[in-house]
């Protein structure tokens, strides 16, 4: 690896999409909660998900196949009929909904406020692979065995502002390669991004509900226990890499 970075803003994402990626690696984080949730599903045995940043593009997905789920949020909820002219989400963005007897074998077609469109924004590079704390080993081992000449670790963010469970999951990523990655050239995010997850490890969930994200799904009854179930760390041996057919699909990646 000659070459590992972070950004954290969605006020970036238009450099990135602007870049040359094509040999660089990007891993998305959105912790709280697309890409969290994007991988409860694919362990859970869904076929696949389509990240699309705009609900025009789900809808007009389910047009051409009625039998794709639809999922998403639009300021943490489920998008309802009313922001779609009649159309009800079959799920929202809790990894908690998306259990096996819900989504295995089912193709799924996601939009949220800041994931899916972090996603879209790297999809010129080399590989596009979506991350969270559960599947942080499985990530690294990837990405050790791929010997990519770059790296790029990109934070979803909330809103439009960096958000620090995504920092931390960047973090927690750069400490897991940082043999390999302190061999090369990293700017100064990765090296904010892996102290504060040093700092903070001993008690993530204390350290993301000092967030504004975190805070505020802390205080919705209904959406409360998905922060602590998206920091489970080492929950799913695989990764989820986007296809060439804009599709994130599971991969296991040996031991």
């Amino acid at each position: 690896m000659d070459r590992i970075e972070a950004v954290f803003s969605p006020s970036e994402l238009p450099t990135v999409r602007s870049r040359d990626l094509r040999e660089t690696v990007c891993v998305v984080f959105d912790v709280l909660r697309a890409t969290s949730t994007m991988l409860e599903a694919l362990a859970n045995g869904a076929d696949s998900i389509r990240p699309v940043g705009e609900i025009a593009e789900a809808l007009a997905e389910r047009t051409r196949d009625p039998e794709v789920l639809l999922a998403g949020e639009r300021h943490g909820l489920r998008i309802s009929a009313a922001l779609t002219g009649g159309v009800e989400f079959d799920l929202g963005n809790s990894p908690r909904e998306f259990t096996a007897e819900r989504v295995a074998g089912r193709r799924i077609v996601m939009t949220t406020t800041n994931g899916t469109r972090a996603i879209a924004a790297c999809a010129g590079a080399a590989t596009v692979l979506a991350a969270s704390f559960g599947n942080l080993a499985a990530t690294a081992r990837w990405i050790e065995r791929a010997e990519p000449r770059c790296v790029l670790l990109v934070g979803a963010g909330t809103q439009d502002h960096a958000a620090l469970e995504d920092v931390l999951g960047v973090g927690a990523l750069a400490d897991r390669l940082w043999t390999i990655a302190s061999q090369g050239w990293m700017d100064d995010a990765i090296r904010v991004a892996r102290e504060l997850y040093v700092a903070r490890s001993r008690d993530l969930l204390r350290a993301v509900a000092e967030g504004r994200n975190g805070h505020r799904l802390i205080q919705i009854p209904e959406l409360a226990d998905d922060v602590p179930l998206c920091l489970q760390i080492g929950r799913h041996d695989l990764i989820a890499r986007l296809h060439p057919d804009g599709c994130l699909r599971a991969e296991s990646v040996p031991a």
